[in-house]
């Protein structure tokens, strides 16, 4: 049986359903097209990929599978940081559709900000990345256009010169890794956060606290946090490859949080961290 997703209006109308599939370090494969097709049958229309990840042609492949129109899906990618200037990230967004097999996709994303160097240099590297995310947009072969791991000393200078506002920022976010200020400088200034490894890479599915507060629902570490997440209203995008994980998670918001084990989770120390902080990666 198909679930019915709740949507979530973005900053310009469009909207977005209030969980995505993710597909991170998922290898392009048949395996990968199947795990989809389970998951559109259950009723996931957000399937969430990015250039880096090497697998958009399975997800494409899937959706022409799937024999779902094309109207229902909200279909993501994301602009690699190889690709920071106006040309560059013209051959990489005309790449993704290609190996999607779409004609426009429903949000593009700057996988990462430039961080290297003065302020002033990183500042114009991204919004000049930016000129060719609004220029996509406005020529309406992307629905929404946002952002990927930007904390708000990244936004700060970034919005004060972007002609047309990020719909999103997707962020690491769950138990342990909050990010605070970065999502409370988001939802100030409009801008959806959307949370890559909500479950903490896999780690807090153990996590005697929180196996705890699941308890008090009778519901599984995941679906706790899942509905956590939707309680701080963040959009959670989760790696699911089997058709009971993903019905798991599909099935987490029709239970309300007690206030205490809000900040149970609310307070957890820091866990389930990927390491990757955007000041200090690599590329």
């Amino acid at each position: 049986m198909r679930t019915k997703l709740d949507k979530v209006k973005l900053n310009n109308g469009v909207k977005i359903p209030s969980i995505g599939l993710g597909t991170w370090q998922i290898p392009d494969s048949e395996a990968l097209v199947d795990s989809i097709l389970s998951a559109i049958q259950l009723g996931y229309r957000y399937i969430d990929t990015a250039a880096i990840y090497e697998n958009e042609p399975s997800v494409g492949e899937a959706l022409k599978r799937s024999g779902v129109k094309r109207s229902e899906f909200f279909i993501s990618s994301k602009c690699w940081a190889a690709n920071r200037t106006y040309d560059s990230v013209m051959r990489a967004f005309e790449e993704s559709l290609r190996n999607l097999k779409l004609d426009y996709l429903d949000c593009y994303l700057i996988h990462w900000p430039f961080t290297k160097g003065d302020p002033l240099a990183w500042q114009s590297v991204n919004i000049g990345t930016w000129r060719a995310f609004e220029k996509l947009y406005e020529e309406g072969l992307v629905k929404t256009i946002g952002l990927s791991n930007f904390q708000m000393h990244h936004l700060v200078s970034f919005l004060a010169r972007a002609n047309v506002k990020p719909a999103v920022n997707q962020l690491e976010f769950h138990p342990g890794y909050t990010q605070k200020s970065a999502v409370a400088f988001c939802k100030k200034n409009g801008i959806a956060v959307q949370a890559w490894s909500p479950l903490g890479h896999g780690t807090l599915l153990d996590e005697p606290i929180i196996k705890e507060v699941a308890s008090h629902y009778d519901r599984s570490v995941a679906q706790l946090i899942l509905r956590w997440c939707r309680h701080h209203d963040v959009i959670p995008v989760t790696r699911a490859l089997t058709a009971e994980h993903q019905r798991e998670n599909l099935n987490s918001f029709d239970f309300d949080l007690m206030a205490e084990d809000i900040a149970a989770l609310d307070n957890m120390p820091l866990m389930g961290f990927s390491g990757l902080e955007p000041d200090h990666v690599s590329f």
